[in-house]
Order: structure tokens, then C-alpha cells, then sequence
């Protein structure tokens, strides 16, 4: 019965799958960033006010196993912070946007969905998430990078 779900699955999600993909910033040549201490480590911001918040802009994490994709988006969040300083909370409301991968068994991605919430305000953001193509991993426009100690070496 599993079985016969998963051939459905496949089958839905990759005749819903334009041919042409509409991802507008993949780059096979993108690292994924270090981390340290459950954080990306980010230095950089996005020039495009798109980056993030268009999901023909997402933020391409890069291939990784479902399982993997809570704590890299964690990972992600963990090193920004709202443009005063405010702590960020976020949780994936859904998926879309089916487009074609060389990177998945049934030749397919989706894009993440998150909200993201600034604490001390009713704001909030829609996030798009792609953890099947690379691309140069940034902190998007309206927020910022959060300010951590240097370790001494």
C-alpha cells in the first residue's frame, strides 16, 4: 500500500512539473556555508530584494536529504536576525512550485514555505526555501546578520 502511494506521488508531482525550470538564482558552483554552534556562518547580503521572498528567488540551500532539511533551515534562521535586532521564529505552512531536478530519484523538487515571525511584532514574512539546487546562501533584504563574538584562535 505504501508502495502504490509513493508511485501516485511520483506520478502527481512530476506530470505537474514544468519541463523548463523557473528558478531564477541556482548555482552549481555555490559552497554551502561553515557552521558553528547550530548556526550558519553568513557574511554576505542579497542585492536582489527578491532573494527569499519570491519563489523564483529562493534560498537554495542545496541538495540535502529530507531529514536534513529542518536543521539546515535552523541553521539558516539561527544566524539572522530582524532588522532591529528582534529574534526571528519561523515554521514551514507548506510546499509548491514543483519544478525539474537532475538531484531527486523522481526528477522533481518543491520549494519550502516558511513563515517567519520578528518578535515584538504582529509582522510577518513568507520565506522560500530550496533544498535541492545550489545556490549562494545570503541574508535577504529587510534583515540582518546577527552579531557574534570572534572566538580567539
Amino acid at each position: 500500500m505504501k508502495y502504490f502511494f509513493s508511485i501516485i506521488t511520483a506520478l502527481l508531482l512530476t506530470g505537474c512539473v514544468s519541463t523548463e525550470s523557473t528558478l531564477k538564482n541556482v548555482d552549481n558552483t555555490a559552497k554551502r556555508p561553515s557552521f558553528t554552534d547550530g548556526r550558519y556562518i553568513l557574511t554576505e547580503y542579497a542585492q536582489d530584494s527578491k532573494y527569499g521572498f519570491d519563489p523564483d528567488y529562493p534560498v537554495n540551500i542545496g541538495f540535502i536529504h529530507d531529514k536534513q532539511e529542518t536543521i539546515n533551515i535552523t541553521y539558516y534562521f539561527n544566524a539572522l536576525e530582524g532588522p532591529n535586532g528582534e529574534k526571528i521564529s519561523f515554521k514551514k505552512v507548506d510546499t509548491c512550485c514543483p519544478f525539474p531536478t537532475k538531484n531527486n530519484t523522481m526528477g522533481a523538487g518543491t520549494i519550502g514555505i516558511y513563515e517567519v515571525t520578528l518578535e515584538g511584532t504582529t509582522k510577518k514574512l513568507t520565506m522560500y526555501f530550496n533544498t535541492f539546487e545550489k545556490g549562494k546562501i545570503l541574508c535577504p533584504k529587510g534583515l540582518s546578520l546577527k552579531k557574534f563574538p570572534t572566538r580567539d584562535k
